[in-house]
């Protein structure tokens, strides 16, 4: 019987059917059901991984950074020192005393929390597939793309180079999203300084070559899976951008690859949470590097909610191409990445699903 209702299974039109009702996992899980539809059901090799996981333990952690004297000449050179090891060893780190107030950290979670806890029927009005642009509220962007659908929904929102008209933010978290876009972007800038001054290079490098000029908020919401082993909150990838800032609410479920093991990543309170995106591991010539994260299907009551900062560059050289940084290169430390286009770059993020350095093996120079 399992192999005729296998047989029978038509997965593209059970994946329009799930998109088409706009209700999303969050309403699934409301809905109380007991099994999850079977394009959220992930194969063996994944699950595998995270039955297996769950039995390890590890005492590693990311990073934790404070920033509270960097702007000391004293203090600075060690907190740059700090990112960049960080940056090339695990990728990821928190930082604390960042100069952003706690009460902004929770008013942006409550916000982003209070738009998914809407009714799918109020929500469903921004619920769309087009990627790039606006404002957008979907359950997982590349759903079409995928070969397994992930336990997740997000509301997207691009606010730079071109930020959205106000009344195209839902109301109900527009003030938060636009107080996060400014306060967030004070720390992303920040960052760059940190990372450029880490690399050798003038403390406003990267931001002079336009990386924070592209902005997209998502904030993603885990609801309750009632079958969290078999399937993901989001599948192991990399991020493609320049770098990333995340900030969580205390549900667990982030996890960061770190050698052969997938360590837990727990907040801290008041903290932040930046990692290296493909982008950045390109043009730094492998200085810094991305690493794989996951986030495991939520098997706790109350929801999961990340608020995730994406940053790139807006302007890009020439005809549209980038590459290593010229400054980073030399006789003893060659290319080991090639110039590649801005054309490039979309297509391969667009072509398919999330996943792990794809372009990055592209665009690698063999030897």
């Amino acid at each position: 019987m399992a192999a005729i209702a296998s047989a029978c299974y038509d997965r593209a039109k059970a994946v329009k059917e799930f998109d088409e009702s706009k209700m999303g996992v969050k309403g699934l899980s409301e809905s109380g059901i007991k099994t999850i539809p079977q394009i959220f059901i992930h194969p063996p090799e994944t699950l595998k991984d995270i039955k297996s996981n769950s039995s390890k333990k590890t005492t590693n952690s990311i990073p934790l950074i404070d920033l509270s004297n960097v702007n000391s000449p004293t203090h600075r050179p060690n907190i740059v020192k700090q990112i960049k090891e960080a940056a090339k060893t695990w990728g990821f780190f928190q930082i604390i005393n960042h100069n952003v107030h706690v009460s902004v950290l929770e008013n942006t979670i409550k916000g982003i929390e209070a738009f998914h806890n809407q009714p799918h029927e109020t929500k469903s009005k921004y619920y769309k597939r087009d990627e790039g642009r606006g404002v957008m509220f979907a359950s997982n962007n590349d759903l079409y793309r995928s070969n397994a659908a992930s336990w997740h929904d997000s509301l997207q929102a691009w606010m730079a180079p071109e930020a959205p008209n106000g009344d195209e933010l839902p109301e109900i978290c527009r003030k938060e999203i636009i107080e996060w876009d400014l306060h967030g972007g004070g720390v992303t800038s920040m960052i760059l300084e940190l990372l450029s001054e880490g690399l050798g290079l003038e403390s406003g490098k990267l931001k002079e070559l336009s990386f924070g000029e592209t902005r997209v908020i998502v904030g993603h919401c885990y609801p309750y899976c009632p079958q969290p082993d078999l399937t993901m909150g989001i599948t192991p990838h990399t991020d493609p951008c320049a770098i990333t800032l995340l900030l969580q609410n205390h549900v667990p479920g982030l996890q960061v690859m770190h050698g052969a093991d997938w360590v837990d990543v727990n907040p801290v309170h008041g903290g932040l949470i930046v990692n290296v995106g493909d982008f950045l591991q390109i043009i730094s010539n492998g200085e810094y590097t991305s690493v794989q994260h996951r986030v495991l299907a939520n098997s706790h009551e109350k929801s999961r909610i990340s608020i995730v900062m994406f940053l790139n560059l807006s302007k890009w050289k020439g005809e549209g191409y980038h590459g290593p940084l010229p400054e980073l290169l030399s006789p003893n430390k060659p290319p080991i990445y090639r110039d590649f286009t801005q054309q490039e770059f979309f297509d391969n993020f667009y072509s398919k699903g999330i996943d792990t350095k794809s372009f990055i093996d592209k665009v690698k120079i063999q030897n």
